[in-house]
């Protein structure tokens, strides 16, 4: 699929939202695995064939919405886990959910001083088979039966998301920010 059919589909999916059911199979090698919004920024993920139509990745693309309109800011890709669309049990995963990728893409890059940059940041989650939404502050995302969520912030902070079951129950939580870099050995 070409970079302008992916925007298109990308600015279809911020107004409509993921369908419903959420689709199974590929669409001209484009699957979206998830959407999120937090107030004026948003993130759209994928999975999608790529070198050459082997290897599967999935892709998240950042926006920023300015004057009403969807403004795209950014993206980055990785590999696609094994059998991507397999959903795993936690024993199976290890826990109830698993941050597998990352983004982050500066919102105001026309600022005439370097000071002062704005942030947009994703994070690509697997929930496990137990969980039926996922809680990002004050928002509910449900999660497809593929068990791919997208989570997008716009805050300094990276937020905690927790897994929950059908009933409300919370799972497991997680922290989105950045694993402090280990500790060097002195010599």
């Amino acid at each position: 699929m070409y970079d302008h059919k992916v925007h298109e589909e990308c600015l279809r999916l911020l107004r409509d939202g993921l369908p419903d059911p959420a689709p199974d199979a590929f669409d001209d090698g484009f699957l979206p695995l998830g959407v999120d919004r937090d107030g004026d920024v948003a993130v759209v993920t994928f999975l999608q064939w790529g070198d050459g139509g082997t290897v599967p990745l999935i892709e998240g693309w950042t926006f920023h919405q300015r004057d009403g309109e969807w403004m795209e800011i950014g993206g980055a890709a990785g590999s696609a886990p094994d059998e991507p669309l397999a959903r795993r049990s936690s024993g199976e995963m290890g826990r109830h959910l698993q941050k597998y990728g990352t983004g982050r893409t500066v919102r105001n890059a026309n600022r005439l001083l370097p000071w002062g940059a704005k942030w947009v940041s994703e994070a690509r989650l697997r929930a496990s088979a137990e969980v039926a939404r996922v809680r990002v502050g004050k928002r509910l995302l449900e999660v497809p039966p593929h068990g791919h969520v997208a989570v997008v912030w716009g805050a300094r902070r990276a937020p905690v998301v927790e897994a929950l079951a059908d009933d409300g129950s919370v799972l497991d939580t997680l922290d989105l920010a950045p694993a402090p870099a280990p500790a060097r050995a002195q010599a």
